[in-house]
């Protein structure tokens, strides 16, 4: 973070002494342990307000000015964490990478060594989760900058607009563009390198070690926007992309003709195909589709056999700068299919177990730990005698269950589409092995047990700590092994927002390692390390809230996969390849541009080629001490999550801090007109917006809760494996990170907020018209009745960062800049609340009584609430002047609130909107979503 007094001479008077302003009370405080400076300016921001000091325009310059310092300095720790964007010193990487994988065999050895450049080692999955938190001219123009340039263009907002699957589908294509140019570069390395080496044999190479994957368009975990035509339509664009690639690098090579003609056929087929994707379940239309796609299928290439022939014949004849053009693009379509990248479905297991129940009427609860045994003997049963059925269009549009759906929708993929690149298939919230046999039994029904890949999901505190035994629980089963066996791969998804929300992101990391370990005992124990290869996909997106390590591109995968995990594998003679996810507007932003696309892979390779250490980690030979610091973390994170207070925290008016950033609701809605609902538990919020609401209070309690009390236990041996233990370092700096994004007195101003008693203590000392209004707030507060439980549950949180700060006396502190945006933004609020106590009483009617508006404007549902003040005050005097009723009109009566949409309903509206552009600079400040 650049120190704000770098920038002192570029800022605005306004914001100049707004920023003294705030410093100089940071420094009274230190002086007043009772004082809260945040607060204080706070207050002064208010009565320069009101008092006219600070006209509304002002407050739009300096919310614009110290947003767009954000976006800057964002931009540069972006370009710092893939570790530079010079295309050179990526470049250098490839060579280094590639002359060393060359070196390291002799002279003939040329099959011995195939294996280590075709082997894929790490895969980078786009997903889409609700991250896309600035509007896509505003992330590209923020990679644009990273990447050294100045894109000269100035946006009015970076607030974002709800994305919509296209929207998602085309950031997503945009990113994997880049990533799959910078494969190819990655690959021309290892090619070069390999002709120099075996210049005898190298055109037989196929190097696949890194590849991309996406569920951009196939994940219906929790959405309602994605149906079946809508991921065949997708997935067909992904197979043209491909086809297009493919002819733009065949493109002007003699020795190409008939592969270029291939090509372009196929183009026009899939072209056909996609034009005849339905819009909706008509079935007169899905029965057309379904005839262009089947009747045209091998003019569309369903595998990418004929065309690696044609490349092998083009490669023979080609010149030896032509010859590796051709390698280069015959190694990008063996890693990807005929896709523009491998494909994710994803659903949930609740979905799963309805599909198996309506197919084999099993009707007992798999999470019933008395009927399990009796429902894995019913589904190996089912598994002995399963015959496969046939898969048409009709029988998909028929068909009810969503699991079956996707299942058979997977079917068509692969006998239509592709028929070479498996399809991974995830499930949500598995906690048991019979949830896998099912999936399997599903897949087997229809003849596509090998062409899925089916991976549990892994993302709550229980399912961490029993992955094992649900894993254990499939794998004794006959047919699960076999499974395994024919398909040659384990996979298992991590998932670490709903873990780290629950028992924090360290005591997560923990439990996820510690699975790992189980994994490889399982393997070991059925017989399959010699057989299988194990996938380890981490969803963490590029959030410290979400699991994404916070240092460099280079610590974030060493701290998915450590050292001591992956030496473990290879001891136990496993095969083991790492995925990761880039989620949405903030994940792409690593693949922005060419140059940071370079980049990432760069370090992504340099990671999968990685030699691992022969020292161990101090943080392993301390088992008792780390055991005991992540279950102390883990435990008092729990203690906070079940804290009633933490749930009105979360629920006051976190939500409607942010704006919508997915496709999915964040939280229920009542019915009546009442407005949000009262966040009872944290797992009412979405796990992301759960997380992205923390870090807009100023208080990242999912990465910080319970390190103070796990470091007092042994301060000694804390500091010194924070020095000593790489391992335990970068954990710490998930903490140091959150620190810098963190204030004790933020919280406590913003808590400050729910107090009526802070409230009737400024009524006393003010004019009675502002006094009236500070009580009617206190009022509608006390009707709210969350002050007791949140100043309670405050205390619980401070008391962690008193011994916190006691074990770590240097950690990082928020910089004045973001300080202040978080004293404006309480300012605002302050405001809002005031203003709404001017709004005239009204009889009850649309369904909202005047408590209920104030319990709305408590709670910021405020465009919904303005919406609703439109129709109780219209603005409009006579609606129906200059129009012919048919005869002669009498005096209309009808009442204009020009007045109250002038002097209050406007107003509010623009104080919102500065509310949630604040929002978007907290969002900058901390550099990600979540």
């Amino acid at each position: 973070m650049l120190e704000d007094t770098h920038r002192a001479a570029k800022h605005s008077k306004t914001v100049a002494a707004l920023l003294a302003l705030m410093e100089d009370n940071r420094h009274r405080a230190e002086e007043d342990p009772f004082g809260n400076p945040v607060l204080v300016t706070a207050r002064a921001i208010l009565r320069q307000i009101d008092r006219g000091d600070i006209s509304e325009a002002d407050v739009d310059q300096v919310i614009a000015e110290l947003r767009d310092e954000a976006f800057q300095d964002r931009a540069q720790r972006i370009a710092l964490y893939v570790g530079g964007t010079e295309k050179e010193a990526s470049e250098a990487s490839y060579s280094r990478i590639a002359e060393k994988l060359a070196s390291e065999g002799a002279p003939g050895s040329f099959e011995s060594n195939r294996e280590e450049f075709e082997r894929t080692r790490f895969v980078a999955v786009f997903t889409a989760h609700p991250t896309f938190s600035a509007p896509a001219p505003v992330l590209a123009a923020l990679a644009e900058t990273a990447s050294g340039r100045d894109p000269k263009t100035h946006f009015a907002s970076h607030r974002p607009s709800t994305p919509t699957l296209e929207m998602e589908f085309t950031q997503a294509i945009a990113a994997i563009k880049n990533g799959r140019d910078a494969i190819d570069r990655f690959n021309t390395a290892l090619l070069s390198s390999a002709r120099r080496a075996w210049p005898e044999d190298w055109t037989a190479l196929v190097p696949q070690a890194v590849a991309l994957a996406s569920w951009v368009g196939y994940d219906t975990d929790g959405r309602v926007d994605i149906n079946w035509w809508d991921t065949l339509r997708l997935r067909l664009r992904m197979k043209k992309l491909q086809l297009e690639r493919l002819e733009a690098q065949v493109a002007d090579i003699d020795a190409a003709d008939k592969l270029a003609d291939r090509i372009e056929r196929a183009i026009g087929c899939v072209d056909r195909q996609i034009a005849a994707v339905p819009a909706k379940g008509d079935p007169d239309t899905v029965a057309e589709f379904a005839a262009e796609l089947i009747e045209h299928r091998e003019d569309a290439l369903v595998t990418n056999e004929p065309l690696m022939e044609l490349f092998a014949d083009a490669i023979a004849k080609a010149t030896p700068d032509d010859q590796l053009k051709l390698a280069v693009a015959r190694a990008g379509l063996a890693s990807h299919g005929m896709s523009f990248a491998h494909s994710h479905v994803r659903l949930n297991a609740a979905q799963v177990h309805n599909a198996v129940r309506l197919r084999l009427g099993l009707q007992d609860p798999p999470a019933d730990p008395f009927r399990r045994r009796v429902l894995l003997g019913a589904i190996n049963s089912a598994l002995d005698k399963v015959e496969t059925i046939p898969v048409d269009f009709g029988g998909i549009l028929a068909e009810q269950a969503s699991a079956t759906r996707l299942m058979m929708t997977v079917a068509q993929i692969a006998k239509h589409i592709d028929g070479n690149a498996p399809v991974r298939f995830l499930i949500a919230e598995t906690e048991s092995g019979y949830t896998l046999l099912s999936v399997l039994w599903l897949a087997k029904l229809f003849g596509v047990e090998k062409h899925v890949e089916i991976s549990p999901l892994f993302e709550t505190a229980d399912a961490l700590e029993q992955g094992s035994r649900a894993i254990e629980e499939a794998l004794r089963s006959p047919h699960y092994r076999a499974y395994l066996k024919e398909t040659g791969k384990l996979a298992i998804e991590f998932g670490y927002s709903d873990s780290g929300r629950y028992v924090g992101q360290l005591a997560a990391t923990f439990l996820i390692e510690r699975l790992r370990v189980k994994l490889a005992e399982l393997m070991q124990k059925y017989g399959l390390a010699d057989h299988v290869e194990l996938i380890l996909f981490d969803t963490h997106g590029e959030s410290i809230g979400r699991g994404a390590h916070p240092g460099s591109l280079t610590d974030r995968l060493k701290y998915l996969s450590p050292s001591a995990s992956r030496a473990m594998f290879a001891r136990n003679g496993i095969n083991q390849r790492d995925e990761t996810s880039f989620q949405g507007g903030d994940g792409y932003l690593l693949f922005g541009t060419p140059e940071i696309a370079m980049a990432s892979v760069a370090r992504i390779a340099e990671h999968a080629f990685d030699e691992l250490p022969t020292s161990g980690d101090p943080i392993y030979e301390e088992a008792d001490f780390a055991a005991d610091f992540f279950a102390t973390i883990g435990a008092t994170m729990h203690e906070l999550v079940e804290d009633p207070g933490y749930a009105s925290l979360l629920g006051a008016f976190g939500p409607a801090l942010l704006d919508p950033t997915g496709s999915r609701p964040a939280i229920r809605q009542q019915d009546g007109g009442g407005g949000p609902s009262v966040i009872k538990h944290p797992r009412e919020l979405r796990a992301i917006l759960n997380n992205a609401i923390l870090q807009q209070l100023g208080w990242c309690a999912n990465t910080l809760q319970g390190i103070g009390a796990a470091a007092a236990r042994q301060p000694e041996l804390f500091l010194e494996l924070r020095d000593k233990s790489p391992r335990f370092r970068r954990a710490l700096e998930f903490a140091s990170h959150a620190l810098a994004h963190s204030d004790i007195d933020v919280l406590r101003a913003t808590t400050a907020l729910l107090d009526p008693g802070s409230w009737l203590d400024r009524a006393a000392h003010v004019e009675p018209v502002r006094a009236r209004q500070l009580v009617g707030v206190a009022h509608s507060l006390n009707r709210l009745n969350l002050w007791g439980p949140v100043q309670s549950m405050f205390h619980r949180i401070q008391t962690d960062f008193v011994l916190l700060r006691a074990a770590w006396p240097k950690a990082p502190e928020m910089q004045t800049r973001e300080m202040l945006l978080h004293a404006m933004r309480i300012a605002l609020i302050q405001r809002i609340w005031i203003m709404a106590t001017a709004i005239p009483d009204f009889s009850p009617r649309h369904g909202v009584t005047r408590q209920a508006l104030d319990m709305r404007f408590l709670q910021l549902d405020v465009p919904s609430t303005l919406a609703l003040m439109d129709e109780v005050f219209p603005n409009e005097a006579d609606p129906t002047k200059g129009r012919d009723f048919g005869e002669p009109h009498g005096p209309r009566q009808a009442v204009s609130y020009a007045k109250e949409h002038e002097q209050i309903f406007d107003p509010i509206g623009r104080l919102f909107a500065q509310v949630r552009e604040i929002g978007t600079a907290i969002t900058h400040e901390v550099g990600a979503f979540g």
